[in-house]
């Protein structure tokens, strides 16, 4: 599948239409003024030593394997829970032991930057992306993957420190990805049971077919990707030390709940219903959700429509309470 890339010769600048994208785009450059990206080309330590600047003494969640998962943070064997282990340290003793080259994988994960590191957007920031009102996270650790998986929001990655490799996978190629558990997840999110860096292609056949789609960048300090809503990615990093800035949206308003919690109830309610009448389930979806438009509750005077009328912030809530009652009863 052919790859877009679009060079940021304005720093910071991302086009309009590469928000409004629904296949990945690589930007060259783009945050290459950071400080933090900076700070990251002249030594590792230089790195350490600016991110320390925002709170050395800031306690965080991380995870921690040992050598023999080779950096990949995955289920264990069984899979009644995994192959690493959280545990709490400070930002600072991180830090040094990434510097050390400790043969343990240590991965931080989606850290929230405004409320674990105040500061540290006021000079690496996402202008282009202010209207957006992202949610901004750092991601740091040392040669290590992240299971295929995708996210909700819209997304760009911006690579500060080390290389990383993405491989993505369009929304459509889920059959083809053997995903794992809904509800046993390594982070919220279901993953693809196939190890993005050595596929096993005789226990996962039709994978092939999704490298057939599969698009794979390799991103230096200063890059960017913008990944679209719901394209599947496995993240390789690369050196032993790596960090990444992302920030996270949603072109959808805020009342809306995750489509997941819809995909669980379609589980209980939908998926072993005789096959006729499950038939029937997906016209009444076809109809109200999927094909929906003027017409569908066009003939309803308006004040009547109900659920069927546009979506807001009052009526989600009393949707949502409504819900809430039919599933305690």
């Amino acid at each position: 599948m052919s790859k877009r890339s679009v060079g940021a010769e304005d720093l910071g600048h991302i086009p309009a239409e590469v928000l409004q994208s629904t296949q990945p785009v690589l930007l060259r450059g783009l945050v290459g003024h950071w400080p933090l990206v900076q700070a990251a080309q002249r030594s590792d330590t230089a790195l350490c030593d600016y991110l320390r600047g925002f709170g050395a003494g800031t306690r965080l969640n991380l995870w921690r394997g040992g050598p023999e998962i080779g950096g990949r943070f995955f289920y264990n064997d069984d899979f009644t829970g995994f192959n690493f282990h959280s545990e709490v340290r400070t930002f600072g003793a991180l830090l040094d032991e990434l510097l050390a080259g400790t043969s343990d994988a240590l991965y931080l994960g989606s850290t929230e930057v405004d409320s674990a590191f105040p500061g540290l957007r006021l000079h690496n920031d996402l202008s282009a992306l202010a209207g957006q009102h992202p949610h901004v996270s750092l991601w740091l650790g040392n040669r290590m993957q992240v299971a295929t998986h995708f996210d909700l929001p819209d997304n760009v990655a911006c690579v500060v420190a080390g290389r990383r490799r993405f491989t993505l996978f369009p929304p459509d190629q889920v059959a083809n990805l053997y995903v794992g558990p809904l509800d046993l997840t390594p982070a919220g999110q279901p993953v693809s049971l196939v190890d993005v860096a050595r596929p096993d292609h005789q226990r996962f056949p039709r994978y092939a077919r999704a490298l057939a789609q599969a698009q794979s960048f390799e991103l230096l300090p200063g890059d960017a990707l913008f990944i679209p809503s719901q394209w599947w990615h496995g993240v390789e990093s690369l050196e032993p030390i790596n960090a990444l800035v992302n920030f996270w949206w949603r072109q959808s308003p805020a009342f809306m709940d995750t489509p997941l919690n819809t995909l669980m109830m379609a589980l209980l309610s939908l998926r072993d219903l005789p096959p006729a009448q499950r038939d029937a389930w997906r016209v009444l979806f076809d109809h109200y959700v999927f094909d929906a438009d003027e017409q569908t509750a066009g003939h309803i005077p308006p004040a009547a429509r109900g659920v069927l009328a546009p979506m807001n912030d009052d009526s989600a809530r009393q949707l949502r309470a409504a819900l809430r009652n039919r599933l305690n009863r």
